[in-house]
């Protein structure tokens, strides 16, 4: 197949298309992982973007369901240098053409994603469109309807990727409820290691409704998009703060957490996508390299007059990377300790709150 990436600045980038013939738009982003196509491709936090990997060669190791993050595809389109035909693992049942087909989910092959990559770190993300066909492509017509999309930021992709209804996992005595923004299935993995009781909530449900599930403890998952788009999640984290349940927020939620303490967030020049983000705990000096996928940051300055501290600093570019408040067992990171892919070095974030939850059920018990 023929195959365009086109960007709303006018750029026109021709290439080989792969999986399936389709025309789809989005904010066009890169990640910088050099492994872990299969864990972003199904990751909900890349819904309404198309991806670029830096990394050039992509599919060698084929796809297998180990590593998937949700039960689909949730990428708008597919961006890399070269694709495999024929991968070796042995878990791996199909190639990633055929994955990308089967969902409906067009790619383009051919393409050098390093000078795409600098691009987009000179001038930030920019909003396209990805179009494969096997006759020729109408770039002027293409264009106009690109332009005509509404963007990134201004789309609530949250009601789009929650769940909608209460899925129950595992069979511990201490319930935790995550309220689904995107989750990824690496955190639900996390939190039943841990021997908890894990209900995956949609993202519209009401308090009560939470309350009455008796949590023991709260995460606030990860997920796409402007967190201001999502009032109703910042509105019902806001009344849960009040019944002093261990929360923990990770990424999208560490963001809707600061936006219910009355913090700002703002949107990052090209974001953070990679497995190899640097972040200093502030307590200990530590440097941790850690996994991460957001556009957009907490204003560290706006948390003057809230009730949380910094915990956490990106070195590379002074941005939020976590928060606790100063009364309330409540914590957040903008990173993602499940990594899936990336390091483990954080993966003690969910010792830390599931030591806070254990507290807090003695608390109740007593």
């Amino acid at each position: 197949m023929k195959a365009v990436l086109l960007l709303n600045d006018g750029t026109v980038i021709e290439g080989s298309g792969f999986g399936a013939e389709a025309e789809v738009y989005g904010e066009v982003v890169f990640s910088t992982s050099m492994t872990g196509y299969q864990e972003a491709l199904t990751d909900p936090s890349y819904s309404g973007q198309i991806l670029t990997l830096t990394y050039p060669l992509i599919g060698n190791y084929g796809i297998n369901t180990e590593y998937f993050e949700s039960e689909r595809i949730n990428v708008e389109g597919f961006v890399i240098k070269a694709n495999c035909q024929e991968p070796y693992h042995r878990s791996s049942f199909e190639n990633i053409d055929d994955f990308l087909r089967e969902q409906k989910i067009p790619g383009i092959a051919g393409v050098d994603t390093r000078a795409l990559t600098i691009k987009l770190r000179e001038y930030g993300v920019i909003q396209g469109a990805l179009k494969t066909s096997k006759e020729d492509i109408d770039v002027h017509k293409l264009m106009e309807k690109s332009l005509a999309q509404k963007p990134y930021g201004e789309k609530d992709l949250v009601r789009k990727v929650t769940t909608k209804k209460i899925l129950q996992y595992g069979s511990g005595e201490e319930r935790i409820a995550v309220i689904d923004c995107g989750m990824k299935w690496s955190i639900r993995k996390n939190l039943l290691k841990r021997g908890f009781s894990v209900s995956v909530i949609p993202a519209f449900l009401k308090v009560k409704e939470i309350l009455d599930m008796e949590p023991q403890g709260i995460v606030i998952s990860p997920g796409p998009g402007d967190p201001v788009q999502a009032p109703y999640v910042t509105e019902t984290i806001r009344e849960l703060m009040n019944h002093e349940i261990p929360t923990f927020g990770i990424c999208l939620g560490h963001q809707m957490l600061a936006l219910a303490s009355g913090a700002h967030t703002f949107k990052l020049k090209f974001g953070h996508r990679g497995a190899n983000q640097p972040v200093k705990d502030l307590s200990t000096g530590r440097v941790y390299i850690t996994s991460q996928n957001h556009g957009f940051g907490v204003s560290i300055e706006s948390l003057e007059g809230t009730e949380f501290n910094q915990t956490l600093v990106n070195l590379n570019d002074g941005t939020c990377e976590g928060l606790k408040h100063r009364s309330l067992p409540i914590m957040t990171t903008q990173f993602h300790p499940e990594a899936s892919p990336g390091p483990k070095d954080t993966e003690y974030m969910f010792d830390v709150f599931a030591e806070m939850v254990h507290n807090y059920a003695k608390k109740r018990r007593y």
